[in-house]
Order: structure tokens, then sequence, then C-alpha cells
């Protein structure tokens, strides 16, 4: 095809024009457009599969099939919410599972003071309950007996052993007997340092010990409050201790 040829075919082309709108619904806007037309074609499709699906699923569900759903929920003013269950337990039940509790506590409360009591007796019972500055009290009659007091010649025993509070041996037990143990600083450093881990692993075990004496008191006191004795309440709850109580006194019979 010449460059003549197709020069001519092209001014014979009319131009594209949109479609004429009719005066009879020219009240109800412009026509759409081609391209308009083919996404609401698209979409109409989309929703017929979509029925479809839907219809096929339905049908190939067993009406003998059951969700917890179909009782637990419901539609309020057009909204899909789930029915709240209510305590199917009797307050008896209550307080046995309450009894329960504190049995499983106190269990594990005394199992953890025998571990106590064991760790203070392997640490000699050095400052075992964490308690403030030791002290050790000496009595004398006058005032120049203060000022020339010794403390190493009143506990008879060396000075480079006065600040020690556990395995003090006095002077005529060193005259008569060998120095037993590590001396060398750096074994006794180690040492140190493993006692010092057993006192916070003990200090850890006695606040475990008291946190589950609290929490049994609170669960008691939760217990006690299923009756329906008249109560009043005299002391808030707290993280150290359970709320106060005050019952109304009934004779039993």
């Amino acid at each position: 095809m010449s460059a003549a040829f197709r020069k001519a075919a092209k001014a014979r082309q009319r131009p594209h024009r949109e479609r004429a709108q009719p005066a009879a619904r020219t009240k109800l806007g412009l026509l759409e457009k081609k391209k308009d037309y083919r996404l609401r074609a698209h979409d109409y499709h989309k929703k017929q599969n979509a029925l479809r699906a839907l219809q096929k699923k339905a049908l190939d569900k067993n009406p003998d099939e059951f969700y917890f759903k179909m009782i637990r929920a419901e539609v309020k003013d057009g909204v899909h919410v789930i029915k709240q269950q209510k305590d199917e337990v009797t307050p008896e039940q209550v307080k046995l599972m309450r009894t329960q509790d504190i049995k499983y506590i106190e269990m594990k409360r005394v199992a953890e003071a025998k571990k106590i009591e064991r760790l203070k007796a392997e640490l000699h019972l050095l400052d075992a309950a964490g308690s403030g500055p030791r002290r050790h009290l000496f009595f004398v009659d006058t005032e120049r007996e203060v000022k020339e007091f010794d403390i190493a010649a009143r506990l008879d025993t060396v000075p480079e052993l006065v600040d020690r509070v556990y395995n003090r041996p006095t002077i005529a037990t060193l005259q008569r007997e060998t120095v037993k143990g590590p001396t060398d600083p750096v074994h006794l450093k180690k040492l140190a340092q493993q006692r010092k881990n057993q006192y916070d692993l003990l200090r850890q075990r006695i606040e475990r010990e008291k946190a589950m004496f609290v929490i049994s008191q609170k669960i008691q006191t939760r217990k006690d409050l299923l009756d329906k004795t008249h109560k009043v309440k005299v002391k808030k709850e707290t993280t150290t201790g359970p709320a106060i109580y005050k019952f109304k006194f009934q004779r039993k019979r």
C-alpha cells in the first residue's frame, strides 16, 4: 500500500464522536462511556460468580452439621454479638475450689519454708533473715573501762578475727591447733562470692514464702466472702495483705 493511498484513506475517515444524547432522556444525565460500562459489567459478573459459589456451598453443606456459635451468638439491632456465658457453678462448688487452691498454696509454702530452714542451717544462721546490722553489746561499770576497752582481749582472740561473726577461734584454740581450711586469698574470695550467692538465694526464698502466705490469706478472704453474712470492709486490700472485713456475729446452734 502506497503512501498516497494511505493518505487518501485517512482523509476519507470521519472523526470519532460520542453518541448523541436523545432528547427524551436528557433529564437522566449523560450516557455512560464505554469504559464505565465495562467496569460495571465486570462488577456484575463478579457478584454473580460469588452468589453461585455460595449457592454451591449451601447445597454441599451437611444439614446435621453443628457449630457452638449457632447457640452462642445472636443478632441485635443488625449487629452480630456473642452471648455471655453464665456461671455454671454453685456457691458450694466455688467454695470447694477455693479450698483446693488454699491447700495447694499452703503445700508450696510449707515446701518453701523447709528449703529456707535447710539453707539457713547450711549458712550457720548468718544474717539469714536479712535484718539490720549486727550488734554485740558489752557491759562495763566505769567510763575508764569504756576508754580502755579492748574487744580482742574481751573476745579472747586475735585482732584479725574480731570482725568475723562466725568461725572465730580463741587464742588458746589457735595455739593448740593449726589453722584449717583455705588460706589463699583467691580461694577465699571465691568462697565469699559463693556465700553471697547463697544469701541472695535465701533472701529470694524468704520473699517467695511471704508472697505465698499473702496469696493464701487473700484466697481465704474471698472464700469467706461467699457467705451471705452481713459484712463491712474495714481495710482495703494491699500488695502485702488481704482486705479486712468485719462480719456480723451470729450464734450457731
